[in-house]
């Protein structure tokens, strides 16, 4: 079975459209914070998820790269709050799956594209 890395990078576009979104709802309308300001809150959770967003969208196999490292933090973020706060676990769950398809996604494509581009 051999699948196209096109269909990894799917995948981690889905995780990472799915990840902003979640984002941007949880934190402005599901579930918006009364101790912080919602502003504070959207860039210190929104903005490492955009530093290599240009990259990625261009296929660039360092910012697809980049960009699984940084999935792993809102993996953390989720496992976090999955166990901290029962009110918001439904939303966590979705942020760990999220996550995970931007990482195994984002990887994948960067491991077999890299491979084809590398050896014909």
């Amino acid at each position: 079975m051999n699948i196209k890395p096109i269909y990894y990078y799917a995948i981690a576009l889905i995780g990472f459209f799915g990840l902003f979104s979640l984002l941007m709802l949880w934190h402005t309308i599901l579930a918006p914070s009364s101790r912080m300001p919602v502003t504070l809150i959207l860039l210190m959770t929104v903005t490492p998820l955009l530093l290599p967003m240009r990259g990625f969208l261009a296929h660039n196999f360092k910012s697809c790269a980049w960009e699984a490292y940084i999935s792993l933090i809102y993996f953390i973020h989720g496992a976090q709050e999955i166990y901290a706060s029962p009110d918001t676990r439904l939303y966590a769950a979705l942020e760990i799956v999220l996550s995970l398809m931007l990482f195994f996604g984002a990887t994948f494509y960067v491991r077999y594209a890299g491979k084809n581009a590398n050896h014909g």
